[in-house]
């Protein structure tokens, strides 16, 4: 059989098949994902939600139910993991360089390019 035909047995990778043929969606995009400063915003987000939900039953006296304000601190624990983490990453400069990444942007671009020739419209 060619080698678009025979498959492998099953849980094991066929080893006349690249590594594109085997998973399509491989290699078609690289993950530029900023984790530190998603983590930062993502954290903060819960964190001020955790806030505004635990409002009602500090200020108000709505939800004053013991099972409520658990989950408020559990939702603030879960924010503040994701702030102190996210801030770790970004203060030990665990981002890879890639096209959002500050490095890029130390470089400058040295390619000897010129402004583009201004448009000029004529009028009829």
């Amino acid at each position: 059989l060619p080698a678009c035909r025979r498959r492998a047995p099953l849980g094991r990778p066929d080893p006349a098949r690249s590594e594109r043929q085997q998973h399509p969606g491989v290699g078609d995009m690289p993950c530029e994902c900023q984790w530190g400063l998603s983590s930062l915003f993502i954290g903060a987000f819960v964190i001020l939600a955790a806030g505004v939900f635990t409002f009602f039953p500090a200020f108000l006296g709505l939800f004053d139910y013991p099972w409520y304000i658990a989950l408020c601190w559990l939702w603030f624990g879960i924010g503040l993991f994701f702030f102190v983490i996210g801030c770790l990453y970004e203060t030990m400069g665990c981002q890879k360089a890639g096209r959002w990444h500050n490095a890029k942007a130390r470089e400058g671009d040295d390619d000897g390019a010129t402004a583009p020739t201004p448009y000029i419209m004529i009028n009829a």
